[in-house]
């Protein structure tokens, strides 16, 4: 780290409470936005027993950028792109830079995210520190997969530039880590190349569950991007039903005449921002039967073929501000677990288990891993992941989700620290075997427990 003329100033903090997205269990923190490196550095000096942690755009749902009564460094001021080779989609960019504004940016000269998860508003540091997946990870791995590099400032105020090949050991710990190694200053990561902005989509109507899975298993190979929308409200023969959506990005000679010249156009932009007035009871078993009807019915039961942008594709809900307050004061969960291929039944049970429940996720999402990276706390590996949006007022929630624990443990599954807000911490192990590797990995980085989070503290992970 250079000793330049801004290497002592520390920005000035804001005591802020912070949660995630998920609108819960807040915690005040001192909030400081450091522009440089060296900034960066004079917050880490001035650092308490309480540690620091970094924050991006907030997008975890639960807790993991939070610290209650610490430092917390709001990274996403650092938004510079400090080198782009065109030739080869190689960018090297400051960890505050969004996924929305590297597809702003790069989209035009040809190149995508190698991996996006359900909104772009994710820091770069964000994704390496959750190390993010999409809906190409039967195909392409999840965001680490696609970083060559990272500059890393250690808990002792040194930089060191980690590379899978360099420094294994660190870069596998951070990759997934939850930002408790170290803070992500940038990265250079490798972006995909493409022909248009435009995806070609074939869509299918599935009656059930299991004509869902067995459409998804087949179609692994054929589809670089593949994902389920679930029904979980429904019963009886319908149980599971699902949309599901495939789709490649499309090549230049497949679109109309008129639209060539504009292949690699894209526009960022939302439609709506959703108030902070929304009563929160408005998503329940009621509502959310109704539109899960109708959004299924309004799908076409075959299509192929079918060109949609971006945003339509990959974010529908960035379309939307600040959407998680349809929930109201008192927020939601997200839950997201996997279980291994062979297992098809505890997936079943499982949502046959929520359905019982008339448990009102808004969004049920179910998708196909293929194999794992060597994250230490990396979440995919191969099999099935289902995720879904609860209301925090939603009756008998906190059963079902002791029962759903249970299961997935029970069925050599796991939960994504990511979207974490209230697993038990002795859970924690038998998800992750290779937690013990990690500890290792950060106690020698990170002595001290510099670097540590409210999830952090609730799960004993550092």
């Amino acid at each position: 780290m250079s000793d330049g003329p801004a290497a002592g100033f520390f920005p000035a903090g804001r005591r802020t409470a912070l949660t995630g997205w998920g609108r819960t269990a807040p915690s005040v923190a001192e909030v400081v936005t450091p522009m440089t490196r060296e900034q960066v550095g004079a917050a880490l000096r001035r650092r308490t027993e309480r540690g620091v942690i970094a924050r991006g755009l907030g997008r975890s749902y639960g807790d993991p950028a939070q610290n209650g009564g610490g430092i917390v460094l709001d990274m996403t001021a650092m938004n510079r792109v400090l080198d782009a080779d065109l030739e080869n989609g190689v960018v090297t960019v400051e960890a505050g830079v969004s996924l929305d504004r590297l597809i702003e940016l790069f989209v035009p000269f040809g190149f995508f995210v190698p991996v996006s998860p359900g909104t772009r508003q994710v820091t770069v540091g964000g994704a390496i520190g959750a190390d993010v997946h999409g809906k190409n990870h039967h195909a392409k791995g999840s965001f680490c997969d696609h970083v060559l590099a990272m500059d890393l400032l250690l808990a002792d105020g040194t930089v060191r530039t980690v590379t899978p090949d360099g420094d294994p050991d660190l870069f596998w710990a951070t990759a997934g880590g939850m930002g408790l190694t170290g803070i992500v200053l940038s990265a250079v990561v490798q972006m995909t190349p493409i022909e248009t902005s435009l995806v070609s989509v074939d869509t299918d109507r599935t009656r059930d569950l299991d004509e869902a899975m067995a459409l998804m298993a087949e179609t692994d190979e054929k589809y670089t991007y593949t994902v389920a929308w679930l029904d979980c409200l429904a019963k009886g023969r319908n149980l599971g039903r699902s949309v599901i959506t495939c789709g490649e990005f499309a090549r230049l000679d497949e679109l109309p005449a008129k639209k060539r010249g504009r292949a690699l156009r894209f526009k960022s932009g939302t439609l709506a921002t959703i108030p902070d007035l929304v009563p929160g009871r408005l998503p329940n078993k009621f509502t959310m039967g109704l539109f899960n009807e109708l959004w299924y019915r309004k799908a076409p039961q075959h299509k192929v073929g079918q060109l949609q942008g971006i945003t339509a594709f990959f974010h529908p809900l960035d379309l939307v501000q600040e959407w998680n307050r349809v929930y109201g004061k008192t927020g939601f969960l997200q839950y997201q677990f996997i279980v291994p291929f062979g297992r098809e039944d505890a997936l079943r049970q499982a949502v046959e288990k929520i359905s019982a429940a008339g448990a009102p996720s808004s969004l049920t999402v179910l998708k196909r891993f293929g194999p794992g990276n060597p994250g230490y706390l990396s979440f995919p590996k191969p099999g099935w992941t289902l995720t879904l949006d609860f209301p925090t007022n939603t009756p008998g929630l906190v059963r079902l989700l002791h029962q759903l624990d249970e299961l997935v443990l029970s069925n050599d599954g796991r939960m994504y620290l990511a979207k974490d807000s209230r697993m038990d911490p002795a859970d924690l192990a038998r998800m992750y075997p290779r937690l013990e590797e990690f500890r290792n990995v950060r106690a020698k980085v990170d002595p001290d427990g510099v670097f540590v989070s409210d999830q952090a503290r609730r799960l004993g992970l550092a």
